[in-house]
């Protein structure tokens, strides 16, 4: 039987891998805004951390360590983690956040697998995909526990995924280790001493430990790999190792981002070849009378 061979392109990607705050929500809802002013409190309630310094510490630990909590533990700071993440989003007005049926309508139809890529923990992760119905669309979650803590437990059949996260963790100082606390404000103010930072136990956004071990745990390709984050020192680090990258919350595209959306919602417009190559494989008819489908998981 005689029919025409017509050749269907793979789809670019195999995985499209989301942030979460300010991503999947705009920062207009208000949540960002109240996580400083919680893990502030903290600092101050918790810690013995005066006032007076909240502002130039919280401003120099999140530019050098990704998020303040990895940056308080590298700089000698001792607490349990669960006790920040609950006194951080455990009183976020999470009411704020509201079902979204057109974003989850676009992420469903989406013909690729998505996962979740977060710095924060599990908890505040469900209940954020939760408020905005979204708790089914994605095929799993990568965050605080999983970089930190989970994934050393659950991958005791995979000896090379235990020595991975050890590896990353045997370079940080642990609890034992750290004897007082570091003045990094002082430090900091002497150029030539930014380079000898301590370093933090905690796995975390931007550092390229933190996305090699969701590459890893994701079984994921870099380059068959589409990342969206409201952070442009994410989305470079993302870039840098390979992955292509989607900047949310902002139309002006800065280096390192391949695309730059105002919204989330904006990426059917912006990025047609998702669904278009999915579409273009069904349609091919090898046999006459059967469709091909996708190469893809939903």
């Amino acid at each position: 039987m005689e029919y025409e061979d017509r050749y269907v392109p793979s789809p670019k990607y195999d995985c499209l891998l989301f942030d979460l705050d300010d991503t999947l929500y705009p920062l207009s809802s208000g949540l960002a805004k109240e996580v400083l002013k919680n893990i502030q409190d903290f600092m101050v309630k918790k810690l013995g951390i005066h006032r007076s310094k909240l502002d130039d510490l919280c401003n120099l630990l999140y530019k050098n360590y990704g998020t303040t909590m990895a940056g308080l533990r590298a700089i000698g700071f001792d607490f349990d983690y669960n006790a920040y993440h609950s006194f951080v989003h455990g009183r976020l007005p999470y009411e704020n956040l509201k079902p979204d049926p057109v974003l989850r309508s676009l992420l469903l139809s989406l013909p690729i697998r998505k996962v979740i890529f977060t710095n924060a923990d599990k908890i505040h992760a469900a209940k954020v995909l939760s408020r905005l119905g979204l708790e089914d669309c994605f095929e799993g979650i990568i965050c605080f526990e999983t970089l930190n803590l989970t994934h050393q437990s659950t991958a005791s059949d995979d000896e090379d995924d235990i020595e991975f996260v050890a590896s990353r963790l045997a370079a940080s100082p642990t609890t034992s280790t750290i004897n007082e606390i570091f003045d990094v404000i002082c430090h900091l103010s002497l150029t030539e001493a930014r380079s000898v930072l301590p370093n933090t136990p905690i796995i975390c956004k931007p550092s390229a430990n933190a996305f090699e071990l969701a590459l890893k745990i994701a079984n994921l390709i870099p380059q068959r790999t589409l990342f969206f984050d409201d952070s442009v020192r994410n989305i470079q680090a993302g870039k840098h190792l390979g992955l292509h990258t989607v900047l949310v919350g902002t139309s002006q595209r800065p280096k390192g981002a391949d695309y730059a959306l105002e919204s989330i919602h904006n990426l059917r417009e912006a990025m047609p070849e998702l669904w278009e190559a999915d579409s273009r494989a069904a349609e091919v008819d090898y046999s006459g009378n059967v469709a091909l489908e996708a190469s893809v998981t939903a």
